[in-house]
């Protein structure tokens, strides 16, 4: 084997090796996030259960071969799910609840969710080791995600109050939001 081959042959597992370590938008348009916000409180059938859209602005995986995921959340543009139950103006103040008092927008435009660890449980299962950063706050999370077809899924639950954020309550707490949200992820990668 000649010295330009042995090049030749370094050069394309180079450029092989990189081209499997690259990261793949995720498609934002096929990938979700639901949160689940109960009630709670005395007085609870009072009040209303929401579901909220938290639509990604942007984000990466990489699937091999050191796995990887990030992704980004515009607060501004989570909305809360009409619920038929609820009059329109109900509803407008529900989103604006969310906005200024729970999420607070303005001081806080973001969401990102970083991985630091990926491990695989089972074929098509995987615990992903990252960090959260929401309301200004980040903190250490943990998720069992599984693959089914193109997509990865998780659920997951977090306390509102781990992350500075205090559930609204209304009637000295005879009506609240509960502290634990449930959060449904699927993430799907933009395949070229």
């Amino acid at each position: 084997m000649r010295p330009s081959d042995l090049t030749l042959g370094a050069v394309f597992l180079a450029v092989t090796l990189a081209a499997a370590a690259q990261d793949t938008v995720i498609d934002t348009q096929r990938s979700t996030i639901a949160i689940h916000v109960g009630k709670a409180g005395l007085f609870s059938a009072a009040g209303h259960d929401h579901w909220i859209n938290a639509p990604l602005s942007s984000g990466t995986i990489r699937e091999s071969p050191s796995p990887h995921v990030e992704f980004r959340v515009e607060t501004a543009k989570m909305t809360v799910k009409p619920d038929p139950k609820v009059d329109a103006k109900t509803q407008a103040d529900i989103q604006k609840d969310m906005e200024e008092m729970t999420l607070e927008t303005k001081r806080f435009p973001e969401i990102t969710f970083r991985s630091s660890r990926i491990e695989k449980l089972a074929e098509g299962q995987w615990k992903v080791e990252g960090e959260l950063s929401l309301h200004g706050v980040t903190k250490p999370v943990s998720l069992t995600v599984k693959r089914t077809g193109d997509s990865y899924t998780a659920h997951t639950v977090l306390k509102q109050t781990t992350f500075g954020i205090k559930p609204i309550s209304v009637g000295g707490g005879v009506i609240k939001v509960k502290d634990e949200v449930e959060i449904d992820f699927t993430i799907v990668p933009r395949r070229t």
